[in-house]
């Protein structure tokens, strides 16, 4: 099966200070393990557009919506949070990330493919309504979700988020919407420092100890997630892809390996099967060890095509 790989060039533009972990590095990492593995022939590239204003403040406020492209600097950098830099090139990446994801669902609602991975950055799964936090600007995999709701009339959209950190923005912009699903694993205590609050039942939030590795990780998503994918019935199935909880990554200290990350996609894909037609549409997040990111992304993107 033919995967459509979205991106965009103005993606790798996006500068943040020097030694920051969220580098243009990480997309070139990708790509060159997409082309080592031989993965890339059969993958369908496709450019992001750009995310328009209206589609952003489906998710977002306006005012910080405004305040991102009034604050977005010519020459220079400033930060809109501890963490998340904005340099000259830095909002028009981040329209083309948050527009990937609405060029996934438009493509999956069209019938011109079944499975999509942005590969953009900056990632977005930190931002909520209005603020930006943990390296991300616009809530892409949100974004997306509004869309896929707003504009195909959907009544169940399931976000998966296996990031090492919680998935704090996502879960602020759709605490308040039972139509999205999210399943959020994490590491725990660790940054963000959320998720262990009480929720309502649309939110499943899996906080998991330092060192969890695989048969844990497997279980308690096997206990969790997928009981609940399975009772909501999703009508499109969206990731928060991040691989910061490979046990080479020192971003945190977790034990995962490349044969998790295609276990989980596998499991996800068969519920997608099941209940969305096949509709599954993954976004990169974290992962910061140049090497285990691109193997992780070329185990996800297999187990995501079989």
């Amino acid at each position: 099966m033919t995967l459509t790989l979205i991106s965009h060039a103005d993606c790798q533009l996006h500068e943040n200070f020097s030694g920051h972990p969220e580098s243009p590095q990480r997309l070139s990492a990708i790509n060159d393990q997409l082309i080592s593995s031989g993965i890339d022939v059969v993958l369908l590239p496709v450019d992001a557009p750009l995310a328009t204003r209206e589609q952003l403040i489906r998710v977002h406020s306006e005012a910080y919506v405004d305040q991102v492209f009034a604050r977005a600097p010519k020459e220079g950098s400033i930060e809109l949070a501890e963490d998340t830099c904005m340099s000259p090139h830095t909002l028009q990446a981040a329209l083309r990330s948050a527009g990937a994801g609405i060029e996934a669902v438009d493509r999956l609602f069209s019938g011109k493919t079944h499975t999509a991975f942005c590969n953009v950055r900056p990632p977005g799964h930190h931002a909520g309504k209005g603020f930006a936090m943990g390296f991300c600007i616009f809530n892409n995999i949100a974004v997306a979700a509004a869309h896929a709701l707003e504009e195909y009339n959907l009544e169940r959209v399931a976000i998966v988020d296996f990031d090492v950190h919680h998935g704090n923005g996502t879960e602020n912009i759709f605490t308040q919407d039972n139509r999205v699903l999210l399943c959020s694993s994490f590491q725990h205590p660790f940054y963000p420092y959320t998720g262990d609050e009480s929720t309502p039942d649309h939110i499943i939030n899996l906080p998991l100890p330092a060192g969890t590795a695989q048969a844990e990780f497997r279980q308690q998503v096997s206990d969790t997630f997928l009981p609940a994918l399975h009772d909501f019935k999703p009508q499109l199935i969206l990731i928060s892809a991040g691989f910061d909880g490979h046990l080479e990554d020192e971003m945190a200290d977790m034990n995962l390996t490349e044969a998790d990350y295609s276990w989980i996609t596998k499991e996800l894909k068969k519920i997608a099967d099941t209940y969305a037609e096949g509709r599954m549409v993954s976004f990169l997040e974290g992962g910061y060890d140049l090497s285990a990111l691109g193997r992780s992304v070329v185990a996800h993107l297999k187990a995501m095509m079989e």
